[in-house]
């Protein structure tokens, strides 16, 4: 089913459709499951998506094969950096089949400021629209919104999106 999912993702999915949206995960204003996660490069112990609550969380679905992932995701990494002591977390979840694919890429940037982890099942559980798929997750745990593909600018929206709910908290 996983890779059914992960294929028809990459076929139909992988395209910039920089919309808002959603596929068959959680409604805006609805909770977000409660996913636990290892970060990929052994910093820390694992982290539950529900223990974030009252910070601001930005949870990006990627793939090592996606052309538009691999594009954003140093721009996502870029952010990570610059909202750090913000309140605001940025989480990519690589959805690779093949965990040695997501290590190749990774190794091609020398440090990492977002939080990297692997969890092919996240895919399965939110249905992303498109990959790279983007949930904007609010300091209750709820989703806000959904950022679905990548194209130029998304990243300068998610980060105004992102300081405008820090600032409510």
């Amino acid at each position: 089913m996983k890779k059914l999912l992960l294929s028809v993702l990459f076929i139909f999915g992988c395209a910039s459709l920089g919309a808002s949206g959603g596929g068959g995960g959680p409604a805006p204003d609805q909770p977000m499951p409660d996913f636990t996660f290892k970060p990929m490069q052994g910093r820390g112990s694992s982290i539950r998506l529900a223990s974030l609550k009252g910070k601001v969380v930005l949870l990006d679905l990627w793939a090592s094969w996606c052309p538009p992932c691999r594009e954003e995701l140093p721009l996502l990494d870029d952010l990570a950096q610059r909202l750090r002591g913000e309140g605001i977390e940025i989480i990519a979840v690589s959805v690779d089949e093949d965990r040695a694919a997501a290590d190749e890429f990774l190794r091609q940037r020398p440090r990492w400021h977002l939080t990297l982890v692997h969890d092919p099942s996240v895919a399965e559980a939110l249905n992303p629209p498109t990959m790279p798929s983007s949930y904007v997750i609010d300091v209750r745990g709820r989703l806000h919104q959904v950022n679905a593909g990548y194209e130029p600018g998304d990243i300068h929206r998610l980060e105004t999106r992102l300081r405008q709910l820090a600032s409510r908290r």
